[in-house]
């Protein structure tokens, strides 16, 4: 991190891959989608705080299974003179959407363990009545 011109932070590539655990490559297809907009010193990108925020945001949605282009939605509207109220209502309706769809695979996962448990308890009853049978064979 260092002072820019105008006292503000700035970071190179590097710093923010480090700081967030990501790859160069993913902060420069980022760029490459618009979702981020670093500043050209000759072949050097340097990210502004505005943009260390972004990354943050975009790690989010990817967190919350959003795409790339949902995102960047998101930051046109922000960057619109619709401005955060109509970002914050997309976001609601997406959260509220991503909220249905993880309710029910937590019903299908929900449904695969129970059918897991199931078939343990018989196939582990199947395996105890072979025992059972192969003592009586050596016994009798």
């Amino acid at each position: 991190m260092s002072p820019s011109k105008n006292n503000s932070k700035t970071y190179s590539i590097g710093e923010l891959a480090d700081e967030f655990g990501v790859t160069s490559r993913a902060l420069r297809l980022y760029g490459e989608e618009g979702l981020l907009d670093p500043r050209r010193e000759g072949t050097r990108r340097i990210y502004s705080e505005r943009n260390r925020v972004r990354l943050r945001l975009i790690l989010r949605g990817k967190r919350l299974g959003w795409s790339l282009s949902e995102i960047k939605e998101s930051f046109d509207l922000y960057d619109s003179d619709r401005g955060e109220q109509a970002q914050l209502e997309l976001m609601l309706h997406k959260l509220d959407k991503r909220r249905d769809m993880l309710n029910e695979q937590r019903k299908d996962i929900d449904n695969a363990l129970a059918d897991v448990e199931r078939l343990t308890r018989d196939v582990d009853q199947a395996l105890q009545q072979i025992h059972a049978g192969q003592r009586k064979q050596s016994h009798g």
